[in-house]
């Protein structure tokens, strides 16, 4: 007897799963998975609730188990294209059965809008379209919007150790989503955001027409570049530029001080200085409770000054002797970075030897948990007496605590025009602030104090 070919054998038993899934399946999934059959020239892999992928394609990206939960909904497929032309056949199928698809790059996703709707809907998991094409002579890279943030640098890196993507610190964050969303991290003061980095694009509109950036016209490419892509269109690949680092001298620092070390005062500064340093100079902010044994409640507020400067430790610390006296930087506190990409080691506390293994990794570099996280934009520096009043917010959540970024804008951000991309939160805002309320467990009361401190929070930031 002839032996099947892998394709035609992997399409038997893809036709045979989805018969025997569709047989207990909502009628609208057995007319989708039917009309995606009869229009597909080649198998994809589609995962149901009853298939043995389904659990880890759907659960790899979910960072916050509260979308595990059982009372959330779950798509009732899965579907993983491997090509261009098993896109268009979803799309056409949605549209004629009435699902909606949400599109997933692959990495997470914090308020689970890539995995989680209130209506009939499928997912579109692009994780076979990440490939990373550098060209370092024109300073150029197409990547794949299944391709993460660190998978993107490390290719980058490897072409050419002296150029950079300005985008987030966190590397397993996809590409597509990210992008799409703005997309700022430690190098957003000297070249703006990621979003704001975008040469050219790939996408499949909703007619399944492959666009470029010529033939979708400039409307539609400056949706997608800030105001949400998958709103518009399915991402296929982003052109984007690169920018140029010096590798010989890259300086960071991180200093950590308590409410006992002045710590009030240095944040109320930190709120004029930090937006008004030079390009090359990154100084963030991270705010979170400790414990204490100098307070009567046995916990302080610490405030951690992390820092990237484009240029040597000996200017680095005459900058800051000049802006930032009181925060007292010398020349130890300093290290010395190889490549700008170990910074991204450095701000999450990993020994400089694993960046590439970071890099590379799709394994999230925190342990899972429950959590809500909200983002602000403050305008005018928060003045000493609302610190404190923000401090005995902070202590009032109890473990474990509350933690927040404080990222400053100014520099580049603040040159580029607000109307540049739909990118809202540009235009006299000085610094963003990032917050992320944790707990264990699925006790509805925890559930509902710490959703209760997190509206505090925002509260408080909406009356400042």
């Amino acid at each position: 007897m002839k032996k099947p070919n892998n394709i035609s054998f992997q399409f038997a038993c893809f036709l045979l799963c989805a018969i025997l899934w569709a047989a207990s399946a909502d009628p609208q999934y057995q007319n989708f998975i039917n009309c995606f059959v009869n229009n597909s020239s080649n198998s994809a892999v589609i995962s149901t609730p009853d298939t043995s992928s389904y659990s880890s394609i759907l659960n790899v990206s979910i960072q916050n188990l509260r979308f595990t939960l059982p009372n959330t909904p779950k798509p009732q497929l899965i579907l993983t294209p491997q090509n261009e032309a098993h896109i268009q056949t979803a799309l056409y199928c949605s549209q004629k059965h009435k699902l909606q698809v949400r599109i997933l790059s692959g990495g997470h996703d914090f308020e689970g809008s890539s995995y989680v709707s209130n209506v009939s809907f499928f997912v579109l998991n692009m994780y076979n379209f990440r490939s990373i094409s550098v060209d370092s002579i024109n300073k150029t890279a197409w990547v794949g919007a299944g391709a993460t943030l660190g998978e993107t640098y490390y290719n980058i890196v490897q072409a050419n150790s002296s150029l950079a993507f300005p985008a987030g610190y966190y590397p397993q964050v996809g590409i597509g989503g990210h992008i799409s969303g703005g997309g700022y991290g430690c190098l957003v003061r000297k070249f703006g955001l990621a979003a704001d980095n975008v040469l050219d694009a790939r996408v499949i509109d909703a007619e399944g027409r492959i666009l470029n950036r010529a033939s979708m016209g400039e409307d539609l490419f400056w949706a997608i570049r800030g105001g949400t892509g998958a709103s518009f269109a399915v991402i296929l690949e982003y052109k984007v530029k690169l920018v140029e680092i010096p590798k010989e001298q890259l300086t960071a620092f991180s200093l950590k001080r308590t409410l006992e070390q002045n710590a009030t005062d240095l944040v109320h500064k930190w709120q004029t200085v930090g937006p008004n340093l030079p390009p090359e100079l990154l100084l963030e902010l991270q705010l979170t409770v400790v414990p204490s044994n100098q307070t009567a409640d046995g916990k302080t507020i610490q405030a951690t000054f992390v820092s990237l400067f484009l240029g040597g430790a000996d200017d680095l610390v005459s900058i800051m002797n000049q802006n930032f006296p009181e925060l007292g930087l010398v020349r130890d506190d300093c290290i010395t970075l190889s490549r700008w990409v170990d910074f991204i080691t450095y701000f999450y506390q990993r020994p400089l030897n694993l960046t590439d293994t970071i890099l590379t990794s799709r394994v999230s570099l925190n342990p899972k948990s429950y959590f809500k996280s909200t983002s602000e934009f403050v305008q005018n520096p928060i003045p000493k007496q609302g610190l404190e009043q923000l401090w005995d917010v902070m202590r009032n959540i109890s473990s474990p605590p509350v933690l927040m970024n404080w990222t400053p804008f100014g520099a580049r951000m603040a040159e580029i025009p607000e109307s540049e991309i739909p990118f809202p939160h540009r235009a006299g805002n000085i610094y963003m602030v990032f917050k992320k309320i944790q707990w264990q467990g699925t006790d509805p009361d925890l559930i509902q104090e710490r959703f209760a401190s997190a509206r505090r929070l925002t509260s408080f930031f909406g009356s400042m």
